[in-house]
């Protein structure tokens, strides 16, 4: 059976009712090979999926495991995912904030690898703070808080991970069908109504150009709708960092600045538009009323805000000046991640650890005018490869 619907696929054949079905519980059931997998994932991506397989694909990777439920739970219950930047603490904001707009928010979220900050490692600077909550901890905190951020547990979405391992090892990462289905199955056992995708594009994103990021968005809307989800997509530039931290534990302080009001404005814009209320999300913002659903969050997860976040008290700042005066023209997204990942506030391995504490501050930005000596950066280091951050923090920078 298997080696029919391989020859379909390879034919670009599209694939009847039940036979992707039972290729991803075969997956799961590991009854089907490495090699047969492997041989799947090219013929997609050399004849690609239609809509009508890719929602298929997606709903069997979901129901390849257990799926959320909140039954007895007033909603709606809203998600948003971003596919990924430099200084990205979006979900920090938006989370609480959507609670303050009456909303459900059950996010899972992951990890950071490469220059890619991931949400968990920036929580995880809060001491004490958990994102391996159970099943039941995550239903009594989206009942008592209005949201949770946790992370991915083994029995969600089985197939996922296994087809994910399988696209790197054979270089079939890049289909627009297999990242629509990866995403959309992650999010679609969270037990949401509606999702908001955040589609990056830029030099610090995975999709490079905005013509990429619209045929990724465009899909994820098409097949998270025929799944059965309310999904819509807002495409972002990701040519320079988002607000100005980038680093774990620093990221978090600027994710609390701006639930009090007092953010960076390329960050407030950004979640408000996200919202679906930017009116109502920038008030909210302005008089600070998430933070305490924001402190509620961090409590129900083990947080301790009333000590110094993780790694801070051993870091050391150096500033990157400018060398002389002139207006910035570039502040490149992909080279300030370089930076902050040599630091240490990145991964290269799944299983490798971060520095919390580590990473860097923007202080200006393309358009600002600066004089010589100004502080264009600084880095937060516990002397590791601080040469290279600054290497990649001086080929960030233009001024003309």
């Amino acid at each position: 059976m298997i080696s029919q619907w391989l020859l379909e696929r390879r034919q670009g054949v599209e694939q009847c009712d039940g036979q992707i079905e039972a290729f991803v519980r075969g997956v799961t059931a590991g009854e089907i090979s490495d090699a047969q997998i492997g041989a799947w994932l090219a013929f997609v991506i050399c004849n690609g999926m239609t809509d009508a397989e890719t929602v298929r694909l997606t709903k069997a990777m979901v129901e390849s495991g257990a799926k959320l439920d909140w039954a007895g739970i007033d909603g709606p219950f809203v998600d948003k995912h971003s596919t990924g930047g430099i200084g990205d603490k979006v979900s920090l904001v938006l989370a609480p904030l959507w609670v303050q707009m009456g909303k459900k928010v059950p996010m899972l979220s992951g990890r950071g690898l490469g220059i890619t900050g991931g949400t968990l490692d920036k929580l995880e600077s809060i001491v004490g703070f958990s994102t391996e909550l159970s099943t039941q901890q995550l239903r009594s905190t989206l009942e008592n808080v209005g949201c949770f951020i946790n992370g991915q547990t083994p029995e969600l979405a089985p197939a996922d991970r296994i087809l994910y391992a399988m696209r790197n090892e054979t270089q079939t990462v890049p289909s627009v069908a297999l990242i629509t289905a990866s995403i959309l199955s992650k999010k679609l056992v969270e037990g949401i109504e509606s999702l908001v995708m955040d589609v990056k594009y830029g030099s610090g994103a995975f999709m490079k150009t905005r013509a990429e990021a619209e045929v990724l968005a465009d899909s994820i809307v098409r097949v998270g709708n025929g799944a059965g989800v309310k999904t819509t997509a807002l495409l972002s530039d990701m040519s320079q960092p988002l607000g100005h931290a980038v680093g774990n534990a620093l990221e978090v302080r600027e994710a609390e600045q701006t639930l009090l009001g007092k953010g960076p404005q390329d960050l407030i814009d950004l979640v408000a538009e996200l919202s679906g209320d930017a009116e109502q999300a920038k008030r909210i913002m302005s008089d600070g009323s998430a933070f305490e659903v924001w402190q509620q969050l961090v409590a129900a997860h083990g947080g301790d805000l009333s000590v110094g976040l993780r790694g801070a008290d051993e870091v050391t700042q150096i500033d990157y000046c400018a060398e002389h005066d002139g207006v910035v023209t570039r502040c490149d997204a992909e080279q300030i991640g370089l930076a902050a990942f040599v630091l240490g506030a990145g991964r290269e391995r799944a299983d490798a650890a971060v520095h919390h504490g580590v990473g860097l501050r923007v202080h200006v930005k393309v358009g600002d005018r600066v004089v010589i000596g100004q502080p264009l950066a600084s880095l937060y280091h516990a002397d590791q490869h601080l040469e290279k951050a600054l290497s990649y923090v001086a080929a960030a920078y233009k001024i003309e």
